[in-house]
């Protein structure tokens, strides 16, 4: 029965969701039968780069409530030899801001997919217009005169 289940893993933070965080999880889809999704928890995300926006818990929420994955599981970890071993995961896809790092798992019989980024929306690139807007909303309250005040 399981012998020609082609089991796809993919995995990200997924702050922020936006279209190419779905194109990605869409893509690995149409890859095999079963697709796995991984949600990186917030302290994984944390050691190696700056929190999330979005608590964990509402980012597993999200994903789950995709129409693609079958199964939606934290990610714990960046190295993914036991998970590809006891999930018997045969493709793996991930963005391709992560090129070569997870080569290692073709020698594990896996097919590895680098998604691309693609043009347009990104978290950081989100991040960075929220905050330049912020900035800019700011800049314009401090500078605005004080009322007279009439006694």
């Amino acid at each position: 029965m399981y012998k020609n289940n082609i089991v796809v893993y993919t995995g990200g933070t997924f702050d922020m969701f936006h279209s190419n965080h779905l194109k990605m999880i869409e893509y690995a889809r149409g890859l095999g039968e079963t697709l796995i999704v991984g949600v990186s928890t917030d302290e994984l995300v944390t050691s190696y780069k700056a929190p999330p926006v979005i608590p964990f818990e509402e980012r597993i929420a999200i994903i789950k409530a995709l129409k693609y994955p079958d199964i939606v599981i934290p990610q714990r970890s960046l190295e993914h030899t036991e998970l590809v071993k006891k999930l018997n995961v045969d493709v793996f896809v991930v963005g391709d801001d992560w090129v070569g790092k997870y080569d290692y798992l073709k020698q594990l019989g896996v097919s590895v997919f680098y998604f691309p980024r693609g043009e347009g929306v990104s978290t950081t690139g989100l991040k960075k217009q929220i905050l330049e807007q912020y900035k800019e909303k700011i800049d314009k309250i401090d500078h605005q005169p004080n009322p007279d005040i009439v006694k």
